[in-house]
């Protein structure tokens, strides 16, 4: 079923020589190749180095796996949840290939969060990473909690995506309940006036409307409006507070 392409693997070899080559001879799977873009593939900047669709599914299932295993045990849910979101995005048939070259070659051999996100930074757009972060701390959530360990990690993984830290802080907050989260969202302090917090609320609303991203496929769409309505929840918390 699977067909090797010598020399796109010369290609990659000089790449990820080390830990995670094994990783890379199995990302250009001739199903991959010719199916269809799948929901990430679509971000990607043609203008800088360019990333394969079965190169960047491998690579974002690897973070996803570590992001499971952080709190030092493996959930049900969190692993239902990552699948549930490949099978969307990609269709069963693709996903379970995915699943099957991930078990085969990468499983059981280390994985490096720095080198895995530092490639991805060089190779896909800001809102695919913001969206990977959103992503990842949906995984860590879908057993009911995000865990210290879970969220360290993740906030060390943005680091190495190049995500600024108050984007970073923005979506986190979606994922924690606490009087400062709504400002936290809108990245502005609570000692902000009206006037700043309606022109953050205008700015986030730009960043996050989900008509930017009409292009992708629905399992990034829903991410994308996950994160607007998150916006919106905040804004209107914040003016309920203020009486605005």
């Amino acid at each position: 079923m699977f067909k090797w392409i010598g020399a796109v693997l010369g290609y990659m070899y000089f790449r990820f020589a080390g830990a995670i080559l094994g990783f890379i001879i199995g990302t250009l799977i001739d199903n991959w190749t010719r199916g269809s873009r799948g929901a990430f593939q679509q971000m990607f900047n043609q203008e800088e180095q360019s990333v394969s669709p079965g190169d960047f599914e491998l690579n974002l299932l690897s973070l996803c796996s570590l992001v499971i295993k952080a709190d030092g045990q493996v959930s049900q849910k969190e692993m239902d949840y990552v699948r549930s979101y490949f099978v969307q995005s990609y269709g069963k048939e693709r996903a379970n290939a995915t699943f099957r070259t991930f078990n085969e070659l990468v499983k059981d051999r280390e994985i490096s969060a720095s080198r895995i996100s530092q490639y991805l930074a060089s190779r896909t757009r800001y809102p695919a990473r913001l969206q990977i972060i959103h992503f990842l701390f949906g995984i860590a959530q879908a057993d009911g909690k995000v865990g210290d360990a879970e969220a360290r990690l993740i906030q060390e993984i943005a680091g190495y995506l190049r995500i600024s830290r108050m984007d970073f802080e923005s979506i986190k907050a979606m994922f924690f309940k606490s009087a400062d989260n709504a400002y936290k969202i809108l990245e502005i302090d609570k000692s902000a006036t009206d006037a700043e917090v309606k022109k953050a609320y205008r700015s986030m609303v730009k960043k996050y409307h989900p008509d930017k991203l009409g292009h992708m496929d629905e399992a990034y769409r829903k991410g994308a409006r996950e994160k607007f309505n998150k916006v919106q929840e905040a804004y209107e918390q914040i003016q309920k507070e203020r009486g605005i």
